[in-house]
């Protein structure tokens, strides 16, 4: 499947997670396109939003649910800074993910992570699995324990 799929196993493994990597027929670069796919709630998709930070130039990770989006001025409120996308190049190059398959857990780097709390709503989200096409599902508090989130609620 590729390193960087290979890559979320072994970050799964090692938090103790058993999850199986699906592949899909079609892209699942979008919130919308995994659900259909998969057959389920938009809002159980865990969309992985990638920032960079205006003033301390790091990385930030926030999962978001893909019932809607993320709420920039509030999301810089709680990194207390100003956020701009990450360059793509950078997510490929720190992160060891292409943007449209950046997956929760195993990433190159640490970053400070956020979780929207919409997830909690669920039994079972969905994360990619480092390729545009891959998936992987657990729960939202497992999603939260793997990734060290602190959660928050996207108003």
């Amino acid at each position: 499947m590729g390193k960087s799929v290979d890559r979320v196993k072994q970050a799964a493994a090692d938090a103790g997670l058993v999850i199986d990597v699906i592949t899909l027929p079609n892209s699942a670069r979008t919130a919308a396109d995994a659900a259909t796919s998969l057959d389920c709630d938009v809002g159980q998709i865990a969309k992985s939003l990638l920032f960079e930070g205006a003033q301390t130039g790091t990385l930030k990770l926030i999962l978001v649910s893909g019932a809607h989006d993320l709420n920039l001025t509030y999301a810089e409120a709680l990194f207390g800074e100003t956020l701009g996308r990450a360059d793509p190049k950078r997510v490929r190059t720190e992160t060891g993910f292409a943007i449209g398959g950046v997956a929760p857990i195993g990433h190159l780097c640490m970053m400070e992570t956020y979780m929207d709390d919409a997830l909690l709503r669920f039994e079972t989200v969905w994360g990619a699995a480092g390729a545009p096409e891959t998936v992987f599902a657990l729960t939202p508090r497992d999603l939260q324990r793997v990734t060290g989130a602190k959660l928050f609620t996207n108003r």
